[in-house]
Parts: structure tokens; sequence; C-alpha cells
């Protein structure tokens, strides 16, 4: 990818749309070599983003989903006790010996999504997705500084794995806790918006070609004033997608009151936001 243009039609090539801030934030990553973090509130796009990177690319797509408590053993590498307790039982069988060194192979490694990233050997490096890193601990942010700089990982009893392709790496968060400044200055940032309901109409008729475009410029007109309201959790453009793909599968091709309060569900995914929601849609009827 030569320069931001060519991101935005290779993405838009697989039916991903960016903006002109996220196109530069792909481009400046993947030419610089540095991993890119994407911020923005949850439904925006950003695993999805990363997901029509490596499809745009035509390279292989390694995810790793973060949640507390991950460990190095999940998600950088483990060492195969089972094989290795096998290959003791068999070493007393035949009267030999074993060190600490024997046990300590590669043979015995087990790839995790980051070192299968950094191993990686094709042609092209692959798309790596660190994906909502704020759900992980603070102490595992630590377990990646080198990973991040560097593009490798130091194994004790192995030494250093150092990628000779790079991986593409993207990082999410949905901001549930601050980040490490040390994480930070590792990447490149953009945050993402939920996009103009032009955009957003341009996106789900591609997701959802059956529907109308009345239906379509309506609902996401709706969800745009959906997102100015105090909710739980906004709608975002998954949930449109499902929306847009009820109202369809329903007969819909114009939006009604009596349609939004039916498959208000797909929109609002709490009682709260239910009771929200539906004070909006008879707010807009009674002015």
């Amino acid at each position: 990818m030569n320069n931001p243009e060519e991101v935005a039609e290779r993405l838009d090539a697989v039916n991903y749309l960016v903006d002109d801030g996220l196109a530069m934030a792909i481009f400046l990553s993947i030419r610089l070599g540095k991993p890119l973090l994407l911020e923005g509130e949850p439904g925006v796009g950003k695993t999805a983003a990363a997901k029509a990177l490596a499809q745009a690319l035509d390279t292989p797509f390694i995810r790793l989903q973060c949640y507390e408590g991950l460990t190095a053993g999940e998600a950088l590498y483990e060492w195969n006790y089972q094989r290795q307790l096998l290959h003791i039982r068999l070493a007393e069988a035949q009267g030999a010996t074993l060190a600490d060194a024997d046990l300590f192979t590669a043979d015995f490694l087990q790839e995790r999504p980051i070192l299968r990233a950094v191993r990686h050997a094709g042609p092209t490096p692959p798309v790596l997705l660190i994906d909502e890193i704020d759900r992980a601990d603070d102490e595992f942010e630590a377990l990646l500084f080198e990973f991040l700089g560097e593009a490798a990982i130091t194994i004790p009893e192995l030494g250093t794995f150092a990628a000779t392709r790079p991986p593409i790496v993207v990082l999410t968060s949905n901001r549930s806790r601050d980040l490490h400044d040390a994480l930070r200055r590792r990447c490149l940032y953009h945050w993402i918006e939920f996009p103009a309901a032009e955009r957003a109409a341009a996106i789900v008729r591609r997701s959802v070609p059956g529907a109308s475009a009345p239906l379509i410029r309506n609902a996401t007109e709706f969800i745009g004033k959906v997102r100015r309201l105090d909710l739980d959790k906004a709608p975002g453009l998954a949930e449109t997608i499902d929306w847009v793909s009820a109202l369809a599968a329903l007969g819909v091709t114009e939006l009604a009151d009596a349609d939004v309060l039916r498959t208000i569900g797909t929109i609002a995914k709490t009682p709260d936001d239910r009771d929200l929601v539906a004070g909006a849609v008879h707010q807009e009827t009674r002015s």
C-alpha cells in the first residue's frame, strides 16, 4: 500500500469503508512498522478494521482476545509439558539421563498468538490483532513492551526470537481503564468516531443489500439520534446492521414508530436503554 488513498481503496474492495484519518493511521503503521492502537466506543469497527486489513493484504489474520488474568502462557508461548513428560519416561526406560537443556528446546515449544506472529515465515507479514487490551491486567501490558518495540520475544531457555518480517500489529481498546504510557509510546494512535449518517448508510447498504434506500436512510438517522441519549450501551454499527436486517426481513421499506418498537431488542440491550429508546420514539411521535 503506497499511500493512504490506496489503503482506502483496498479496504473498500473488501467492504470496509474508512475515513481519511483511519486510512492515514493504517498507512503510517504499515510504512513505519509501528503498532497501531485503535480506540473508540464499542461498535465503531475497531476489530473489523484489523480483519479487513488482513483480507485486503491477503495475509494471515492472528487474533489475541484479551481478558482479565491473561498470562504469557496463553498469549506468548507455553511449554508442552505432556510431551516433555513422555520424553522423560522414554529416556528413563532407555536408561538415559536428561538435562534441562534437553527438555527446553524448540521441539517442546507451543506457539501462542504473539510468538506465532513473530515466527511467521510466509511471504507477507501477518496481521496480529491484540483485541480489547484494556481488559487485560497492567502486568500483561508489561509483557508486551519488548514485542511492541522490537517485534521480538525473549524465551529464557532459548534466547530471543525476532521477526524476520515484523507483523502488522493492531491493538484495540474500549477505554474501560487507562493504558500504561509505555505502551502508548510504542504505538501510533487513532480514535475511531461513530460514522456520520451518510457513511453509516453506505456501510449498512453493503451489509444489507436487500434493504430499501429509504429504510437505510431513516434507520441510520434514527440511530444517530439514539446515540445522543444517556444509554448504557450506545448501538454500534453491528447493532445497526442487525436492526436493518431484521426490518428488511419483516418486509419494512420505510421506518415507522411501530417498527422501531417491535424490533427494539436489536438496538437496546438493557431494560433502561429499552425504556429510553421507546421514550424517544414516543417523543418524536408527539412532536
